[in-house]
């Protein structure tokens, strides 16, 4: 199948290898061209100087980018990939970004004769690097029908949940999760090392009954270690728990512990620690020792 791909950061860039190496032609868009000729020298797959020339005779075109402006600023205009794209082509957002965006998109494309599907990912760099990603989808039932096959060649679960703007709406659901389940790991850890015990033996033991988290299997033993140069950014963490806010507002949801944890990630990136990873939350409570 003719695919682009829209975004190589460090979710992309992976994402977009593993489309090519399943047996896909792939066209590849990034805003700084020499990511683009990196990911054609490693994957075989091409490049193209704008969203519109990517997009170009593509069945689909999959994207993940920053946030909503990003979104718009690839899918719009005369270089936009909604330009580019053939009738009955399909777009999916892997962004993490706003449901009314979605809805926007959605619209947007049926107006055109195209699909759209907001499709947003868990499992960060090493799920994407790994293909093993949990995908949460809205749209329409058929054009997610028509997608899924590519889909799931980086999914490790893959689930149409509803309408547009339900994929975004489940990826709020997994950040809530996340977030207050990171600062209780934290909280922990930190209470264990001020106690004298062996923070990681502490880990072992309890990862193995009800507190065990893919948090505490996968970032215990680096926050016990100080060590944050990796993995998911605070300063996205802060993006996405913003349009969280944003969305619960609307829907009159309580967020007393979000919204805590989302002050709390203000605080590591004034300390400097916007690109650390999510785990990071550990770093105010060792400050205030």
């Amino acid at each position: 199948m003719k695919l682009a791909f829209l975004g190589l950061g460090v979710m992309g860039f992976p994402m977009a290898g593993h489309l090519q190496k399943a047996g896909h032609s792939v066209t590849v868009y990034n805003r700084n061209a020499e990511k683009s000729a990196k990911w054609a020298a490693n994957y075989g797959g091409a490049t193209a100087p704008t969203p519109r020339e990517a997009a170009a005779g593509a069945d689909v075109v999959l994207m993940c980018v920053g946030n909503d402006n990003d979104v718009r600023s690839v899918v719009y205009g005369n270089d936009g990939a909604l330009a580019g794209m053939k009738a009955g082509a399909v777009l999916v957002d892997h962004t993490t970004a706003s449901a009314a965006l979605a809805r926007e998109l959605d619209a947007a494309a049926k107006a055109q004769g195209k699909g759209f599907v907001d499709a947003p990912v868990s499992g960060g760099q090493a799920g994407a690097e790994n293909g093993k990603l949990g995908i949460m989808c809205g749209g329409d039932l058929a054009t997610f029908d028509a997608v899924k096959d590519v889909l799931n060649v980086y999914a490790k679960a893959l689930v149409r949940i509803g309408d547009a703007g339900a994929g975004q709406l489940t990826k709020m659901v997994n950040q809530i999760c996340i977030a207050g389940l990171v600062q209780a790991l934290a909280e922990g850890i930190d209470f264990a090392m001020r106690a004298g015990l062996d923070a990681e033996r502490v880990l072992d033991v309890i990862g193995k009954g009800a507190a065990q988290s893919w948090q505490m299997e996968n970032r215990g033993k680096t926050m016990v270690a100080d060590k944050f140069d990796f993995g998911f950014a605070a300063d996205w963490m802060r993006k996405d728990l913003r349009i969280t806010l944003d969305e619960a507002k609307k829907n009159g949801a309580p967020m007393p512990v979000t919204t805590l944890v989302k002050g709390f990630y203000d605080e590591v990136s004034a300390m400097g620690g916007g690109r650390w990873d999510t785990s990071s939350l550990i770093r105010r409570l060792r400050k205030a020792s």
